[in-house]
């Protein structure tokens, strides 16, 4: 027998499919800013530069290894979001890298911090979108809200620090070992790294406020 698929839960998978495909973008635009991204793909930035794979299919691997810790000790945190970034995020973000190359060729400083904030703004709208619609967490999220609610191991913000520098310096490890030089780690550390790290919460809030909680209770009350 068919599921019928309420309207409220329509809206919240088209919600995390446009916040995915969003955050996707910016990753993205992230990557040709190269001023840095957040703390995951910093790791991923290191890994890619190490595995001769393509970009998505490698994010694909490097999720489904984190998708079976989460099943094995706590599947609470998966769902159909979980999904949608397991296998759209990766192959996204590295059209939308590839396609830029083509169109901003050599960016100077100034072009590059544009890219910086815009794709700072564009992450923060993606995450509003698929965290209101509230269907499940990323992998990477998962590890850290596993450590804290399951294993009983320390307060969620302190793990997630942990979590984070280890992502960076495994991250920056990696990249050293694929032949990157010291004075390239800003492009995958830098100060795209600490702007994601203090400010995207508050701008997130932001969006969730005024833009997105509205737009998924909008009609419910009707």
């Amino acid at each position: 027998m068919a599921v019928k698929l309420t309207s409220s839960m329509k809206k919240r998978i088209g919600m995390s499919l446009f916040g995915v495909i969003t955050c996707a973008i910016s990753v993205g635009i992230f990557k040709i800013a190269a001023l840095g991204v957040d703390p995951f793909q910093s790791f991923m930035a290191g890994l890619d530069a190490l595995v001769p794979i393509q970009f998505g299919t490698l994010y694909v691997i490097t999720n489904a290894v984190m998708l079976l810790f989460a099943l094995v000790f706590d599947r609470h945190y998966i769902g159909i979001a979980t999904f949608i970034n397991l296998f759209l995020l990766g192959y996204i973000t590295q059209f939308t890298y590839e396609f830029l190359q083509t169109v901003i060729v050599e960016p100077s400083m100034i072009v590059r911090v544009m890219c910086l904030v815009v794709g700072v703004v564009i992450l923060c709208f993606g995450s509003a979108f698929y965290m209101t619609a509230d269907l499940g967490v990323s992998t990477y999220d998962a590890v850290a809200l596993i450590i804290v609610n399951t294993w009983k191991k320390g307060k969620f913000q302190y793990v997630r620090i942990i979590t984070d520098l280890v992502c960076i310096a495994i991250g920056t490890a990696l990249f050293l070992i694929s032949g990157g030089t010291i004075m390239q780690i800003p492009t995958i550390v830098g100060v795209g790294t600490i702007i994601t790290a203090f400010f995207m919460g508050p701008l997130i809030e932001f969006f969730n406020v005024h833009i997105t909680r509205p737009f998924l209770n909008k009609g419910d009350n009707k």
